[in-house]
């Protein structure tokens, strides 16, 4: 079943991504407003590298600081995206087989690859979500309406 099927079939493209200069305020704004844990980073249209909301929080000022809101709002905007994102990013193609994006997440305990071609230029990005939906959605296509009703 699942061995003929492309991330580009259930990749989400085109991307929501940011520039390596964007500050890590706005990174965590857009996060917010798209529902979405990780934001591809890419500089002349090459991906760079990945910042996820795990990166944004944990360069989030703590509460034990003795800095002031103004001081904390202050040097919040000044740190960017490069400075927390990661720069080893494992990736696949949209030619690739599902199955081995699952494997390539499984094995490096990430939630999600950006989907490159061969210049590494953004195409894509395949979620675990995405994986989930097809099989979802795989299933309940696999199921004709006598099997439903027994299941």
């Amino acid at each position: 079943m699942l061995d003929n099927i492309t991330v580009r079939e259930w990749m989400t493209a085109p991307v929501i991504s940011v520039t390596p200069d964007t500050p890590i305020s706005t990174a965590h704004q857009m996060m917010k407003e798209y529902g979405i844990r990780r934001l591809p980073v890419v500089e002349h249209d090459t991906l760079v590298g990945i910042v996820t909301l795990g990166d944004v929080r944990e360069a989030s000022p703590s509460d034990a600081t003795t800095l002031s809101i103004w001081e904390l709002n202050y040097l919040w905007a000044q740190l960017t995206v490069e400075k927390v994102m990661t720069r080893k990013v494992s990736t696949v193609r949209a030619d690739d087989f599902i199955i081995e994006a699952a494997r390539i997440m499984l094995e490096k305990k990430v939630s999600g690859l950006p989907v490159v071609d061969d210049q590494r230029h953004l195409i894509g990005i395949i979620t675990e979500s995405d994986i989930f939906r097809m099989l979802v959605e795989s299933r309940s296509k696999a199921l004709t309406p006598e099997t439903q009703a027994n299941s």
